[in-house]
């Protein structure tokens, strides 16, 4: 395993998190099961576990508490907030209000005093920056968190919260967490370019682009994978989207052949390849999946390699545009771009 920087802070993370999003009912994934995933990736040499408080509405969180306990202080551990916790009006979002709320909820169901990475799952357009980040500074100097970062925030607004920071004088964020994959490389021209002048960490999520890099996913093969059940119109090879996501996959399998390499280390190898990640986040449903995406960890690819891959799916391009989450809302709402 490598370790590398996170950010600023200092602390020293793995170039592989474990990403609990499917411990619980998501991944149907049992007590058992999660504790197994947790003890091998800790042997394996990961020191840093990702998860939040919407993954199973809480489970996910109460799992991680549990296969943790007792070695918390050998663990960096992150969750995130700010996505719905149920149907009631202010479960949801950045605001001082919920947020102190949802800390105490999520340190509950994972049995610890503290976490080291508090996370702002999406950015809140009705929630100013300088409401979140004085709560959570506040946060930060009463000891409930050591760090805070942000998840799949448009550049446009790391650079404000970057700017309210300074300008009021608060804590800023130390991470972006951003969707990032062969696949996808949008971030590459924008998000990417930003953390790097702020010096923020990054923790990429969907290295594997849903299981499309994971090998699982082929030209002629019926596909079977957990993801493509829940989101059966992400895999349709009857639209255009998709058909170009296959035409890729076909070629960046050739590629991987060719260097020796399973698609799952040249995808995770390809995304801790750029100077501004600091890590891949792998989230496996099943032992046999943390193996296989393990053997990745001391991935290094050539030049030539990453050259190959440039050539099928271009720097700065979304092979999927309209599946990523930071778009604007005006250019999703009519009525926030008319008077």
């Amino acid at each position: 395993m490598q370790y590398r920087t996170l950010g600023r802070t200092g602390v020293q993370v793995s170039t592989l998190v474990l990403g609990a999003m499917n411990f619980g009912k998501l991944g149907h994934t049992s007590q058992d099961q999660a504790t197994a995933i947790v003890d091998a990736a800790l042997e394996g040499g990961i020191n840093l576990i990702d998860t939040a408080d919407m993954y199973s509405q809480g489970e996910s969180e109460e799992m991680v508490g549990r296969a943790i306990a007792g070695r918390r202080d050998d663990i960096v551990l992150a969750t995130k907030a700010g996505m719905p916790m149920g149907d009631r009006r202010d479960h949801r979002g950045s605001s001082r209000r919920w947020l102190v709320t949802e800390l105490d909820n999520s340190l509950r169901r994972l049995g610890v005093d503290h976490v080291d990475l508090y996370q702002i799952h999406r950015w809140d357009p009705t929630t100013s920056d300088e409401e979140t980040l004085s709560a959570l500074t506040d946060l930060q100097r009463a000891g409930k968190i050591r760090y805070f970062g942000s998840s799949t925030f448009p550049a446009y607004r790391i650079v404000q919260a970057e700017w309210a920071a300074r300008e009021h004088h608060l804590s800023r964020y130390v991470t972006e967490q951003p969707s990032y994959s062969i696949l996808q490389r949008g971030i590459e021209s924008h998000v990417l370019p930003v953390t790097e002048e702020y010096g923020l960490g990054v923790l990429a999520w969907s290295p594997l682009a849903s299981g499309w890099l994971s090998g699982a996913v082929r030209a002629g093969r019926e596909i079977t994978t957990s993801r493509s059940a829940i989101l059966p119109e992400r895999f349709d090879t009857a639209l255009p989207a998709n058909r170009a996501r296959m035409d890729a996959v076909e070629q960046l399998a050739k590629v991987a052949d060719g260097a020796g390499l399973t698609m799952i280390q040249l995808a995770l190898g390809f995304v801790t390849a750029h100077p501004a990640v600091t890590s891949a986040i792998i989230g496996p449903r099943t032992i046999d999946h943390l193996h296989s995406q393990l053997a990745a960890a001391d991935t290094v690819l050539s030049a030539d390699v990453l050259d190959a891959i440039d050539a099928i799916v271009a720097p700065g391009v979304d092979l999927a545009a309209h599946e990523k989450f930071d778009t604007p809302p005006a250019l999703l709402d009519p009525a926030l771009r008319r008077r």
